[in-house]
């Protein structure tokens, strides 16, 4: 742990990184990978808190904008949310790190109930947790859910990892020649409009000075490299 630069940290996935090279569900080879890129941080002491989006499932907001009730939408991509933890769960255990996956929504027989103090007791224990159906409330991302877990599990850093090398001023593949932010503030963020994660969620970072790092996941030992003190991706804090 000595040259860990944090010691507690929340990972939030997007359910579209799971989905490899594919158009849906879940890639084995990604889910793989990302396990052991976890176990490798486990091994050295780091406590790691996990979001996972439900995208390469379901989306409640577009499932809404197919005629579906929002609510309804919602707590289906909630459970999309809980498969993924499910399946993330079984990787984490076969590649040999505990983990448990707890739920905003109880249902006691796939999945513990989402509990403050038990989540802070399996971290001190080593165990990794999957924390999924995002805050158990329709109208509300799994950005903004990752933000309050954060928050809410003493997490020094929440880290998006996503599928470029951090911030940009627009979208790198569709305009190559967009400007990088290595660093930048919350209000910048929310001035810009940067889509880094919803505006909650940002909001939800700034209010309690959660430093947000953003970067690409895509790029072997990162994490470990991240947690060793090297710059990686984008920092998003309370100054520029």
């Amino acid at each position: 742990m000595t040259d860990m630069i944090c010691k507690r940290i929340l990972l939030k996935l997007s359910g579209e990184a799971l989905m490899g090279d594919g158009d849906f569900g879940i890639s084995p080879s990604v889910m793989s990978r990302v396990a052991g890129e976890i176990r490798e941080l486990v091994s050295v002491g780091v406590q790691i808190g996990l979001v996972i989006g439900g995208g390469n499932i379901f989306r409640g907001a577009g499932l809404a904008q197919s005629g579906i009730d929002r609510v309804t939408g919602d707590h289906m991509g909630m459970l999309a949310t809980v498969m993924n933890s499910l399946v993330m769960q079984d990787a984490l255990q076969k590649a040999g790190v505990e983990a448990r996956a707890l739920s905003a929504l109880r249902m006691e027989q796939v999945c513990e109930p989402y509990v403050q103090r038990n989540a802070m007791a399996h971290l001190d224990q080593g165990r990794v947790v999957i924390l999924s159906a995002g805050t158990g409330n329709p109208y509300f991302t799994t950005d903004s859910a990752a933000s309050l877990r954060a928050i809410e599990l003493g997490a020094q850093c929440l880290i998006k990892a996503t599928k470029v090398d951090g911030i940009y001023a627009a979208d790198p593949v569709v305009n190559p020649g967009a400007e990088f932010y290595p660093r930048l503030s919350y209000d910048q963020v929310l001035a810009e409009n940067l889509k880094v994660m919803d505006l909650t969620a940002i909001a939800l970072c700034r209010d309690h000075g959660m430093p947000l790092r953003v970067m690409n996941m895509n790029q072997p030992g990162a994490l470990m490299r991240l947690m060793m003190g090297e710059n990686i991706g984008s920092l998003v804090g309370s100054g520029e």
